[in-house]
């Protein structure tokens, strides 16, 4: 019998978890996936919102500026990757400067007064290679940028380390209600006193497990291109467009990491599983972006890819306990979700108080989780030949060793496949894109676990090694028409 089941290991239903280890009470996590991580967490702008953006009074923005304040504290306790650069909404028409001051009014309401509207001279001067037109910008400092995959993991290792327990390849099939809920996956069954749904692209459908199903998630997939860190310097902020009626447009930032990222557009979807890319989307990502900055080679594309954005009916966060006692809905959790992710998971801490648990401290409880990757200093003597894990280095693009790799495995979490380890120590995100290290990792993977080579997955769900030919093919074919124009 566990007193919480959290259904989803998305960086919402692993925050949760996380808050819920601090006290004393039994919590499961269970995730239809072969690890944490790999729905929208893993599949978005890694953007710490500043929060001026959110409509006043909406539970989305109560959530992102207290969520916004809390990333500091947790990367000081986890060590996700995080930096506070600041962002630009830019303007490049006179009459989009009413836009901007809008901007400004609305984070004043949200309770954000570091908004500095910026001329001409001072945009340049802070972004050199933004596109010359550019008339001015509003500049938000307390906007950042953030890996999402390491930070869902950093939760959901350090829930676990907390006592959480961990269920992967466990999709939820049905729910069923009596004095406690019955739980049941495909071959096992839980017993829980609460339910928390956190399974985002899915949490309607979950939801109506039990008739607690009063909103509908409308899925949106937002694709994007990824480019080499060569291309990082083009982007010291993250750089927004003036929002307009029909949306935010195309973003150009830097990854946490130094890589130079595109994207999203928004294309409503029928399911919340097609995170394909198209041609087109990724043509039309390119000619907006070059709007913002025009100077990004495009020959240095690593890949391509995309996430679902569980947007709700009622157009605004879900975090409330349903017309179904001791079932709570976390839902329609969308941008800025990774922002208010901290904070949702101290709402849902207050919902259940007030359904009347009594929460005592876990006395073991520990917050702190060192680093995944080691900070190689410059003179790092590691080699592809050395016989020291320390120092044999496995992924020659990222520097990443053997003993880095070994220690991911061993933090509680499932690690069985070649894309779960990519998240985790980003070996197979250089240049090569795993050519090189992807059949070593996997040797790595099966040596640690006592299994078969062959039995390691790219990406687990039977997923093969093979490249993404598709992917490829995009590129291609968007090189062929630049070249052409």
């Amino acid at each position: 019998m566990y007193d919480y089941i959290i259904i989803g290991a998305g960086v919402i239903g692993s925050t949760i978890a996380r808050e819920l280890s601090r006290y004393d009470v039994k919590v499961l996590l269970l995730e239809k996936e072969n690890d944490v991580s790999c729905g929208a967490s893993k599949a978005n702008s890694g953007i710490v919102h500043g929060g001026f953006d959110d409509k006043p009074g909406t539970v989305k923005a109560k959530m992102c500026r207290k969520g916004n304040r809390m990333f500091e504290q947790l990367e000081s306790e986890l060590h996700f990757g995080l930096e506070m650069c600041g962002s630009l909404v830019m303007a490049f028409e006179e009459e989009e400067f009413e836009t901007l001051n809008e901007l400004v009014e609305r984070g004043i309401t949200n309770g954000i007064h570091d908004l500095v509207i910026l001329d001409h001279d001072q945009v340049m001067e802070m972004e050199p290679y933004v596109n010359p037109e550019v008339k001015g910008a509003l500049y938000c400092p307390s906007s950042g940028i953030t890996s999402p995959f390491e930070l869902t993991i950093a939760l959901a290792e350090n829930a676990v380390a907390n006592g959480v327990e961990i269920k992967l390849n466990s999709e939820v099939v049905s729910i069923e209600k009596g004095e406690t809920f019955k739980v049941s996956t495909i071959d096992a069954m839980y017993e829980g006193k609460v339910v928390i749904n956190a399974a985002g692209a899915y949490s309607d459908r979950v939801a109506g497990f039990v008739g607690a199903d009063n909103f509908k998630i409308i899925p949106r997939r937002g694709e994007y291109i990824l480019l080499n860190k060569n291309q990082g310097y083009l982007a010291n902020t993250v750089l927004f467009q003036c929002p307009t009626k029909v949306g935010k447009g195309i973003l150009v930032t830097r990854t946490y990491h130094g890589n130079l990222m595109l994207g999203p557009n928004a294309q409503e979807v029928s399911e919340a599983s097609d995170v394909g890319t198209s041609l087109e989307a990724l043509t039309y990502i390119v000619e907006q972006a070059r709007k913002s900055v025009a100077d990004f080679d495009l020959k240095k594309t690593l890949t391509s890819f995309s996430g679902i954005r569980a947007t709700s009916d009622r157009h605004d966060f879900i975090i409330e306990e349903s017309a179904v006692k001791n079932f709570i809905n976390v839902a329609g959790i969308e941008s800025p979700g990774l922002t208010s992710s901290p904070a949702i998971g101290l709402e849902v801490i207050e919902i259940i108080k007030s359904m009347g648990y009594e929460l005592k401290p876990n006395p073991n409880f520990n917050p702190n989780r060192k680093p995944t990757l080691i900070k190689k200093s410059e003179d790092f003597d590691g080699s592809t030949e050395a016989e020291d894990p320390k120092k044999h280095i496995v992924c020659r693009c990222e520097n990443v060793t053997e003993a880095e790799i070994v220690d991911a495995i061993h933090r509680g979490i499932p690690v069985n496949s070649i894309d779960s380890m990519k998240r985790r120590v980003r070996a197979g995100m250089g240049l090569c894109q795993g050519a090189y290290c992807g059949p070593r990792v996997a040797e790595i993977i099966a040596r640690e676990l006592n299994i078969p080579v062959e039995d390691v997955p790219k990406r687990g769900g039977g997923s093969s090694t093979l490249p993404h030919r598709e992917s490829r093919w995009f590129f291609k074919e968007i090189k062929k028409s630049e070249k052409n124009e």
